[in-house]
């Protein structure tokens, strides 16, 4: 393919979302009676979530304003930290793993708690982003969203989404936990898309830098094309932009030179087919266009910290994933 020949990224923001491809570490219906305080435990490269289906409480997590929840409400605590919520703070916090499930199946409970006064119901779930191109955006999200359903935009669509999850909560039914696993991918991908929509932070640094009709064109062609044999000149070429026009406000905006986004977005994509596919050595280093094995092999030790061959064999810690953070 020649570099003419790729098309044209229409929106690189919603490509980046792409990659948030997620898998459920767990998912809980709690059916709780006042007054009651659960302290939620903090659960590494998770997003927490909490959608509120009646009654109310309040979700506490360090470093935000406590927020109160109500009805139809969405919250993300983006970070895995732990957390707490709440009708009454005065009492102790029963840690949530301690209290006694039902288990639907061994990623989805039920969960009965409480002092036995007014009832309310709430969904939670623990996701993971499977991609560990995911972690840069991870990074950039506050320490907590929160979606109210009367003042979202997508109130009726979000409300319909959450009537159809109540329902398959509420009776469990033949795949129920899919369609609760799939709806909850969306919550949570609706939620950080509020967020984008709403926060100025959100129109900053990376994210500022796929915003932006170049630099986010530059980006997204990186992104589908790793193999292409990328220099600054070549990817300023495709902007109709000088190469030091373009390398400098590749700089500004993404907080690093372009080549080193491309050869990181590169051990990306690696780390991701060592993984999830079993691919060789010798694949990867033909696939994102390295002249050798060994010349691959430099870059994603370089870059990752350990060798392509001993991720193969045993799969690379998530410690190892983080220093791929971009």
């Amino acid at each position: 393919m020649k570099t003419g020949d790729i098309p044209a990224p229409a929106d690189p923001l919603g490509e980046a979302l792409h990659f948030l491809r997620m898998s459920g570490a767990f998912y809980c219906r709690s059916e709780m009676s006042g007054p009651w305080h659960v302290a939620i435990p903090a659960i590494r490269d998770c997003v927490w979530f909490h959608v509120v289906t009646t009654g109310g409480c309040t979700l506490e997590v360090e470093g935000a304003e406590p927020r109160a929840l109500r009805p139809g409400d969405l919250a993300l605590v983006p970070h895995g930290r732990g957390h707490a919520l709440w009708t009454d703070r005065g009492l102790p916090a029963a840690a949530i793993e301690k209290l006694p499930h039902d288990y639907v199946s061994d990623r989805y409970a039920i969960l009965r708690h409480g002092g036995g006064g007014e009832p309310g119901g709430i969904i939670c779930g623990a996701v993971r982003f499977d991609h560990p191109a995911a972690a840069k955006l991870l990074e950039l999200l506050p320490r907590l969203i929160y979606v109210a359903a009367a003042d979202s935009p997508h109130a009726e669509w979000l409300q319909s989404s959450l009537r159809l999850m109540i329902a398959e909560a509420a009776q469990p039914r033949p795949g129920g936990e899919t369609v609760i696993t799939r709806l909850s991918d969306i919550l949570v991908i609706q939620a950080i898309r509020s967020w984008m929509e709403t926060d100025p932070v959100a129109r900053t640094g990376w994210l500022g830098a796929l915003q932006d009709r170049q630099i986010g064109r530059a980006i997204s062609l990186i992104h589908r094309d790793a193999a292409r044999d990328w220099t600054v000149a070549s990817l300023a070429d495709e902007l109709a932009m000088s190469r030091s026009a373009f390398a400098a406000r590749f700089t500004e905006l993404v907080g690093e030179p372009a080549m080193h986004y491309v050869t990181r977005w590169r051990m990306n994509v690696a780390l991701t087919s060592l993984r999830e596919e079993g691919a060789t050595v010798a694949e990867l280093a033909g696939k994102l266009g390295y002249q050798s094995e060994a010349a691959f092999s430099r870059a994603f030790k370089r870059v990752v910290g350990v060798s392509p061959g001993s991720v193969r064999t045993r799969g690379a810690s998530r410690t190892e994933a983080d220093l791929l953070a971009f």
